[in-house]
């Protein structure tokens, strides 16, 4: 009976999908609107100055705009100001050019000036939102411990504490040894607010939706925050490995070849760390996007019948991929951690032997 009842659900979903389509791909006359994929993709994967409101591609929930003029007053507004072009107090947000979606003042010229922008656009907020979650995290599970005691927790506290075990006690702990107390909190912070960034991103409604660690300057500052606990806290004995190997004199006297390649290696690993994390996100992202997109683009070249017997199998498709994305979001986290865990461990190579 539960099989039936979630059959004529899913059937239900479906259909009311392939309706809302042959409604909301034609013009007023009956025409269909041509699919810009590039654009929408772009759109989609990109920061704005306000967040989308659900199944409306006009309206947006508004953002503090915060930006400083040309002449260093500073001007704070809320982004609805600046809607469909609209101009608010000399700025407006750029419409192509450099500075594309961007917010420009218009000078008395005509001419753009780009002002120092401290706006919360909606990769700013989604950070913020990604952090008050694992806040809210980690104080469930203190809270717990501090009123029942050592008393064994249950429900979603007692999953939290079995991934904190799992990333603690089987990762950090074996590789960085007696070191784990001390870098722990950073990796396990490092590891929550990465997986609560991919997972809020499978989102398509608000608060999720923001794609974070699909941008590169994201994953960039969290790649130098791993390369600067590395080789600030490193040992005297892994600079001495850095600056004079021990390799055969030839190797690093007179060419420092080794001293290059191992200086090289230090910012190989952060640059790892970023991309690969961008990459892995970005793509899934992409992937589901383009599958939603394929009912608009056959809709558009054969016919409503067409884009809405594509709904059925692109929603299939785009489901599966949400399903494998929020693996991969696991994963992608995961590693990140591990391999800022192997990083930092390499740099206190003395107290590792020890």
């Amino acid at each position: 009976m539960k099989k039936a009842i979630a059959a004529i659900i899913a059937v239900a979903v479906i259909v009311l999908m392939a309706l809302g389509y042959a409604e909301a791909a034609h013009h007023s006359d009956g025409q269909m609107h041509e699919v810009n994929a590039q654009e929408i993709i772009f759109e989609h994967l990109g920061d704005s100055y306000g967040w989308e409101v659900p199944f409306s591609h006009s309206k947006r929930i508004p953002l503090p705009v915060i930006v400083r003029a040309q002449d260093g007053s500073w001007h704070a507004f809320m982004s609805c100001r600046l809607a469909d072009g609209a101009q608010y107090d000399g700025f407006q947000i750029a419409q192509g050019g450099d500075y594309n979606n961007k917010v420009v003042q218009i000078l008395p010229d005509g001419s753009q000036y780009r002002p120092v922008d401290l706006s919360i656009t909606k990769n700013v907020a989604g950070i913020l939102i990604a952090a008050l979650v694992v806040l809210l995290v980690v104080f469930k599970i203190k809270n717990w411990y501090k009123k029942n005691g050592m008393k064994a927790p249950r429900r979603f506290t007692a999953a939290l504490e079995v991934v904190v075990d799992f990333v603690y006690t089987d990762t950090i702990r074996p590789i960085m040894g007696k070191e784990a107390p001390k870098y722990g909190p950073y990796l396990l912070t490092v590891f929550f607010f990465i997986l609560t960034m991919n997972l809020l991103g499978l989102i398509v409604i608000f608060p999720g939706g923001a794609n974070l660690t699909g941008n590169l300057a994201v994953t960039a500052v969290l790649a130098v925050i791993t390369f600067l606990v590395t080789n600030l806290t490193g040992t005297k004995h892994y600079w001495k490995e850095m600056f004079w190997p021990e390799v055969p004199t030839a190797l690093k006297c007179p060419v420092p070849l080794m001293q290059i390649i191992e200086l090289f290696g230090i910012f190989t690993k952060p640059i790892a760390l970023m991309i690969r994390l961008f990459a892995n996100m970005m793509g899934g992202h992409m992937v589901v996007i383009v599958f939603m997109l394929l009912i608009f683009i056959f809709g558009s070249m054969f016919g409503a019948a067409v884009g809405g017997g594509m709904t059925v199998l692109s929603v299939l498709l785009s489901l599966f991929m949400l399903i494998l994305d929020t693996l991969v979001s696991f994963i992608q986290a995961y590693v990140f951690t591990i391999l800022s865990t192997m990083f930092i461990s390499m740099a206190h190579v003395h107290a590792h032997h020890e």
